[in-house]
Formats: structure tokens, C-alpha cells, sequence
């Protein structure tokens, strides 16, 4: 009814402008800001500042870019004007097929909307090519001003504000207002769950548990310390290879990406070809953990891992996985033994991770040396410990409209609640960063590349990856946002064996984990190994599927006879606990 519609729409504001109120005040007060984004105006007011004066200094340029997009804005009008009289028209620029935003019917047929949507979509391209065009910029402010020129973009899309999305209209006026009340509901719990840092809930995580019905591959934690519980995964086969896999994934996010369920599990496919696995599980750390350092991690992560494998298995080499940031610490850890005449290890696989950091993609934006002490500082305020959020928020801006505007639409404006996603939920089961790793990581890999140029240092040892003849497997995926394919590939001339290359379909998560059952995406394999990564795919032969088989037949060639499986009830190392352990399922509270 129209009245209960009003009443809602009036509960709403009143809501609206207490939460505002609250923020505001948490602020004032030196408390945490309710958006931890805000740290990144600084570097994008910058960007965007250096880009309006590149364009002061092209005054012809500009007033070309202006009179275009005066141009293109009277065409909008135009087809207004037509649409309302019935007339035939052309959209002056049509959004993409795949953009979810404007899939409404409304956005088209509406006058209004359509003109809006057009709008919109004529000043996004105009801003997005101006930074595009400023190729006159320092290289590290043009890919500011390019990155932020297509965050404001994103930010501004009218499918994300009540007045100019036809969709809530429509919802508002269907539930009399109630999904407003929901949707700050939503918010409210949002705000709450971070302790006033606001990240948009992607999933229903009330549906899953570690250990429950993700991450249930049966095994034993046969190992701990202060960073790792070293699992062992019960075998499925009653003869295994006699040289073991050992695992070790990225510590900023968990384990269990590699057994979320059983479809989609890499640990259950490897049992099943007859490896004995383990994997290593990185604790989430506090503030007792924060002053743990790079070279920490590799000796009381991969090296004690290793030597608690060969203890269990009594092998004399093991093989290796390293996935992306778990793969840059396993490079060079490689190049640390290597230095030492350390041969255990049998060979090394590569899942999107890289070792030169020249072509690192979108997130170099975030790493320049203000933004490294500003996050110092933050870092340092937090008794050394960088909070979950943090890593989320950051990740999540790489794909904002997907990751976060979606959500905001979908919570907030329609006041729906997130449907369950075990990917989501393993994104949002974040971990917190220590300090000195962390900070070591950034300056010494992003800023410096330290680890490509033979310029780091472990242990009082230089690093040279040119030494390690290892056979090496290195995989990466086209589409990866994080560690871009070319900034793979540049890897694969630092080490100084046998190396194979593959690139995967899709990014980060899902060219990784694609099961061959699951007969999606593609990949594409090229033996030859020429400077340039382009050149690399011109000669690449793309074939359907996943590229585990592939991985799994270099593998094997390098895992020796076969043996009877080994239990990890009865080895040496007397079983700590079930797997999944302790470790993954400490959940991060700042």
C-alpha cells in the first residue's frame, strides 16, 4: 500500500542518516574509518591530479577530447528525443553483453534509462581513454591514473544508486520499501562484522564449514610450529609414487582453495593418481608472529616442511608445488639451496607465481614506497599485524563491478541476502599479514624485483635462480589479474634447468582449479621458450580442458617406482590431529 511504502521509505532515511551519524562520530573520535579504503584517496586524488595536468599541458588534444565528447553527449540527447516520439534509433554506444549491470530490460526500452545508461557509458569510455592516451605520464602514474580512472568509473555506474537503477525502483515499489530496511540491515551487520570496516558480504557463510563440507579430504597434521601444520593426506590407491608431493600455497589466503570440495579438489585428484601429498598450513598469524621475516618462512615453512616429509616417507627427493605467493618463497628458497648444494628437491611446479615482478599487473598500483610507510605505519599502529580486510578490500577493487558493486546492489539496494558460494566463502575466510614478511615481500619483489636480479638475500646468502637446475613446471592463466600471464613467463628464463610453460583459460582461482571432469576452459602448451611471452602464444597450440593432465604426465616421469601407499596413522611422525588442522580454521577478527 502507498502508505506502508512511504512509512518504510521514511524508516529508511532515518536509518540511513543515523548509521551516517555513527560513522561519522567513530571517526571524529579516532576510531577505525568505517571505509579503510579511504587510505587510497590520497595516491588516487594524485593520479587523477597528474592526469588533468598532462591534458593542461595537450591543450589541443584536449579540446579535441572535449569537443568528442560534446559531440557524442548531443547524440544522446538526440536519441532521447526520438524515443519518446516512437522514432527508430541507434544507441550511440551499446553496453557489453556480459555487463550484468544493465541487463534490466528497462535500461533499453525506458527513454529515461536508456538515455541515463547511454550517458554513463559515453563519459566512462571519454575518462577511460584519456588515462589510456596519457602514455606521457611516469610509467608508475600513468598506471595510477588508469586504474583509478576505472575505479571512479565503476564507483559512478547508475546501477548503483536507488534514484537511477530501474530494478530497485521496481523492488521498492513491489515490497512497499522493505527491501531498503533490509538492505541497511545488511549494511549495519557489514559494518559490524570488521569492527567498522566495511566489506561487502559476498556469500552466505553461515553454509560452510572448514573441515565440514569444505576442506574434507581425510588426512593427519603429522607436523607444527610456529608457522605450519604439515598435513598428510590419507592415500586412495594401494600403490603410490615413491617420490612424495608437498604442497605449499599462499599464505595470504588459505589452503584449502586446492580441496574446497571434492569435485573440485587438486589433493583428492593427485591421491587418486597415486601420489602421497602434503600440504602445507600456514597459520593466520597475531601479533606474537609479527616480526617472523621472509627467510622465517622459509625455514620454518618449505625447509621444515621438507625435512618433516623425508622423515615421514624416508624419500630421498621430493617434489614440489608452489601456488603464488607460496610459489615467489619457493623460488627462492630453491635458489637458497641451491647456494648450499641442497638437492632434495626433485622438482618444482609453479601455480600462477611469479619470480619477476617487472610486469607484476594491477597490484603495483598499491606498492610504491609512500603507499609501503603508509601501510607501515598502519601496520605498526595494529601491534605489527596488517588486518584481513585489508588484503580483501585490495583484491576486491582489482574486480570491482564484479566483487563489490555487485554486491552493494544486490545487498543494499534490493536487500537480498547472498546466496552460498564456497569460493566466495574461502575469499572472505581471510588471513592477516605480519609485519615484517609482508613489508620484506613488497619492497624487496615489487619494488625492487630483487629476487629476477639475483639481488636478494636469505640467510646471509645471495640468491642467484640461475643456479637452480631443478626441472621446473610453470603454469599461469590468460585472463589472471593478479599475476598476468607475460609476468609469468618472464620467469621462465631466471632458472638454470629444464622448464615447461603452460598458460590456462580464465585467472587467478579458476585457471588453477579446473578439473579435467569438469571439461571447462582450455589451455595452451608451446615447447619452445622465445624472449617474449607474445611470441610464446603465437606458437602455442590451444587444446580443450584442463591442463592437470598434462602437469600430471611431467610429473610422473620425475616420481619414481611405484610402492605400497604410506599411511600417515604409521609413520615416524606420530599423527597431531585430523586433518584439515587447527591452523585453517583460525579465523581472522581485525
Amino acid at each position: 500500500m502507498p502508505s506502508d511504502l512511504s512509512q518504510n521509505m521514511l524508516k529508511a532515511a532515518t536509518e540511513a542518516l543515523e548509521l551516517l551519524a555513527e560513522q561519522s562520530r567513530s571517526a571524529s573520535s579516532g576510531e577505525k574509518s568505517p571505509f579503510s579504503l579511504t587510505a587510497l584517496m590520497g595516491p588516487a586524488s594524485e593520479a587523477l591530479s597528474d592526469l588533468l595536468k598532462f591534458y593542461a599541458n595537450q591543450s589541443e588534444k584536449w579540446n579535441d577530447e572535449q569537443a568528442l565528447l560534446s559531440k557524442e553527449l548531443s547524440k544522446v540527447g538526440k536519441n532521447f528525443l526520438e524515443k519518446l516520439l516512437g522514432m527508430p534509433t541507434t544507441d550511440v554506444i551499446s553496453a557489453n553483453d556480459f555487463d550484468r549491470r544493465f541487463k534490466d530490460p528497462l535500461w533499453s526500452e525506458s527513454p529515461v534509462f536508456d538515455t541515463i545508461r547511454q550517458g554513463y557509458l559515453v563519459i566512462s569510455r571519454w575518462l577511460l581513454r584519456l588515462a589510456e592516451e596519457a602514455d606521457g605520464l611516469e610509467p608508475h602514474q600513468y598506471n595510477l591514473a588508469r586504474f583509478y580512472a576505472k575505479q571512479i568509473t565503476d564507483a559512478l555506474s547508475p546501477s548503483n544508486f536507488l534514484l537511477t537503477n530501474p530494478e530497485a525502483i521496481r523492488s521498492t515499489i513491489e515490497n512497499n520499501g522493505t527491501n531498503l530496511l533490509s538492505g541497511l540491515k545488511n549494511l549495519k551487520n557489514d559494518l559490524s562484522r570488521e569492527g567498522g570496516i566495511l566489506n561487502v558480504t559476498q556469500t552466505d557463510t553461515s553454509a560452510f564449514s572448514v573441515g565440514g563440507n569444505i576442506a574434507v579430504t581425510p588426512g593427519k597434521v603429522i607436523y607444527q610450529n610456529d608457522i605450519i601444520q604439515l598435513i598428510q593426506y590419507s592415500p586412495t590407491t594401494e600403490e603410490v609414487h615413491e617420490i612424495p608431493l608437498l604442497i605449499i600455497p599462499p599464505w595470504i589466503n588459505k589452503f584449502y582453495i586446492l580441496d574446497l570440495t571434492q569435485e573440485k579438489s587438486f589433493v583428492k585428484w593427485c591421491l587418486e593418481k597415486g601420489y602421497t601429498v602434503f600440504m602445507v598450513s600456514w597459520v593466520n598469524p597475531d601479533e606474537k608472529l609479527a616480526q617472523k621475516s621472509f627467510a622465517d618462512y622459509m625455514d620454518e615453512g618449505i625447509l621444515a616442511a621438507l625435512d618433516a616429509v623425508q622423515k615421514q616417507t624416508g624419500a630421498p627427493q621430493v617434489n614440489t608445488i608452489g601456488y603464488c605467493i607460496g610459489g615467489t618463497l619457493l623460488s627462492a628458497t630453491l635458489g637458497y639451496m641451491a647456494a648450499h648444494k641442497d638437492k632434495r628437491v626433485k622438482s618444482a611446479t609453479f601455480f600462477a607465481a611469479q619470480s619477476d615482478f617487472a610486469e607484476a599487473g594491477d597490484l603495483r598500483v598499491f606498492i610504491d614506497e609512500r603507499q609501503i610507510s603508509t601501510l607501515e605505519q598502519q601496520m605498526k599502529s595494529h601491534n605489527g599485524i596488517l588486518g584481513a580486510a585489508s588484503m580483501v578490500q585490495v583484491f576486491n577493487l582489482l574486480r570491482s563491478n564484479d566483487l563489490i558493486w555487485n554486491y552493494v546492489v544486490r545487498n543494499y539496494l534490493l536487500g537480498q541476502d547472498p546466496a552460498p558460494f564456497d569460493l566466495l566463502y574461502w575469499n572472505a575466510d581471510a588471513t592477516r599479514m605480519p609485519e615484517k614478511l609482508h613489508l620484506y615481500y613488497l619492497r624487496e619483489c615489487y619494488v625492487k624485483n630483487a629476487l629476477s636480479k639475483g639481488e636478494m638475500v636469505l640467510n646471509d646468502t645471495p640468491i642467484d635462480l640461475s643456479k637452480v637446475k631443478t626441472p621446473v613446471y610453470i603454469q599461469s592463466s590468460r585472463n589472471d589479474h593478479i599475476a598476468p600471464y607475460r609476468s609469468i613467463y618472464r620467469s621462465t628464463h631466471l632458472y638454470g634447468g629444464p622448464v615447461r610453460f603452460i598458460m590456462a583459460g580464465s585467472g587467478h582461482i579458476a585457471g588453477v582449479v579446473n578439473p579435467p571432469a569438469a571439461k571447462k576452459y582450455q589451455h595452451w602448451l608451446n615447447k619452445e621458450l622465445p624472449e617474449d611471452a607474445d611470441q610464446w602464444l603465437d606458437g602455442a597450440k590451444e587444446h580443450k580442458g584442463s591442463w592437470w593432465p598434462d602437469w600430471e604426465k611431467w610429473l610422473r616421469r620425475k616420481s619414481g617406482k611405484k610402492i605400497p601407499a604410506l599411511d600417515p596413522q604409521t609413520g615416524p611422525l606420530p599423527p597431531l590431529e585430523d586433518a584439515p588442522g587447527s591452523y585453517v580454521k583460525l579465523l581472522a577478527n581485525i
